[in-house]
């Protein structure tokens, strides 16, 4: 007897069906933005992500040095898989080069909620533009893709990485202060921040203000803030436009504007944002991205380069927690052969359904008319086709629609 190795779940058909909607519902929405879909191997070099992330990712990811001693890890994440790739293979291609993939990936984390050591991940990178208009583009479309799976209880954020560092110098806020601070914001612990602030000599007031930016704020305050700073000035409007676009093109009302959004990760370097779940409880993060540069640490040309990750265990949970109905497991025919002489016949008729592009189940165990009803209807079949001598000899079958009894005997090349 083997037990499932921690951090990974097997998927019965049911948690399948579930899964797959939703990949299909999301590829949908990529490809209706006009992205198109690439794939990365499962391991890769370990400096791929050393070279992103540091030396202290190896004790968070599986990383191994294969029989010709070689060091290579499972890679943990997707963007640089993918921006490995177009370093490598894609430069040349039109600008903008807008991608999208689904993939699984693998980190050495305590498994808790929503969280496993091995998880799919879905996401996008949009390579060559920066634009007000792409960017809002980009953002709207991470919105769309969960009210298409009919997620409603969720909100977005927006931040700027360069508005937060130049507030961080505005304040004379130090490098180790600075350390001590973002994971704090980062994970919203505002009285671990307010502790922090007080440590650092700020008074009350500044503190106030100080917080309420990392929680939500408005682009008065923004302007107010920096309101001699013309680097920061020049990325407010910016953003403002961004927020325009999205509400006027995209019909996005409900934006929530902060700081607060430090992601963690050197390489971003702008807007960023991310869509959360409340339903989650404290782990509500479903999606987070932004601008950032990855493309001259891989030594490749510089270009204008943004995306965001999807959290997939996460969206199918959140969708689980609001009750969201799926599309049932269904079948378009069970055929029954009324004998054993009809069991060929009924193979055949079945071959011609599939051929038809129609899902089709046949009885394969020789059942009783009653044992093979109730499986049919297990099966949620739509229709059931009894194959019998009577009804073959005139080139015939008898169909029954499961929902409303109805049963009539029609021509066999009537069936679609």
């Amino acid at each position: 007897m083997f037990d499932i190795p921690r951090g990974t779940r097997d998927f019965n058909s049911e948690e399948m069906h579930k899964r797959r909607f939703v990949e299909k519902t999301f590829s949908n929405v990529f490809k209706s933005f006009g992205y198109h879909e690439v794939q990365t191997p499962t391991f890769e070099h370990l400096e791929l992500f050393t070279i992103k992330s540091g030396d202290s990712i190896i004790n968070e990811i599986y990383s191994f040095a294969d029989k010709g001693g070689r060091n290579l890890a499972l890679r943990p994440e997707l963007t640089a898989p993918v921006m490995r790739m177009y370093v490598d293979k894609l430069q040349m291609n039109p600008k903008p080069l807008k991608l999208f993939y689904f993939g699984n990936c693998y980190r050495y984390d305590r498994p808790q909620k929503g969280r496993y050591r091995e998880f799919t991940q879905a996401g996008c990178e949009l390579i060559g533009t920066n634009t007000p208009e792409a960017l809002a583009e980009l953002i709207s479309m991470s919105y769309v893709l969960f009210t298409n799976i009919g997620l409603h209880n969720i909100s977005l954020h927006v931040g700027n990485l360069k508005l937060l560092k130049l507030l961080f110098e505005k304040l004379k806020i130090s490098q180790d202060q600075l350390k001590h601070l973002l994971p704090l914001i980062d994970k919203e612990l505002f009285d671990d921040i307010r502790q922090a602030l007080h440590d650092f000599g700020f008074d009350e007031n500044r503190i106030i203000k100080f917080i309420s930016l990392f929680q939500q704020t408005s682009f008065d305050e923004l302007y107010e803030i920096f309101n001699s700073n013309e680097e920061a000035l020049n990325e407010i409007n910016r953003m403002k436009e961004i927020f325009q676009i999205m509400k006027a093109s995209f019909n996005i009302n409900t934006i929530h504007l902060h700081l607060g959004i430090v992601r963690g990760l050197d390489y971003y370097t702008g807007m960023v944002f991310e869509i959360k779940a409340p339903s989650l409880g404290a782990e509500k993060q479903i999606c987070g991205g932004g601008e950032y540069d990855l493309i001259s640490l891989f030594e490749g040309r510089p270009s204008p380069t943004s995306g965001f990750a999807i959290g997939f265990d996460r969206s199918i949970l959140a969708m689980e927690l609001e009750k969201i109905p799926f599309p049932k497991i269904s079948t378009d025919y069970f055929i029954i052969p009324i004998n054993k002489d009809m069991i060929q016949k009924s193979l055949e008729i079945a071959m011609v359904l599939r051929q038809k592009g129609k899902i089709v189940d046949i009885d394969l165990m020789r059942r009783g008319m009653g044992k093979a009803m109730k499986y049919a209807s297990s099966m949620n079949a739509e229709n059931v086709i009894f194959v019998g001598p009577d009804e073959i000899e005139k080139n015939a079958i008898t169909i029954k629609n499961m929902e409303s009894g109805n049963q009539e005997i029609i021509s066999i090349n009537d069936i679609n």
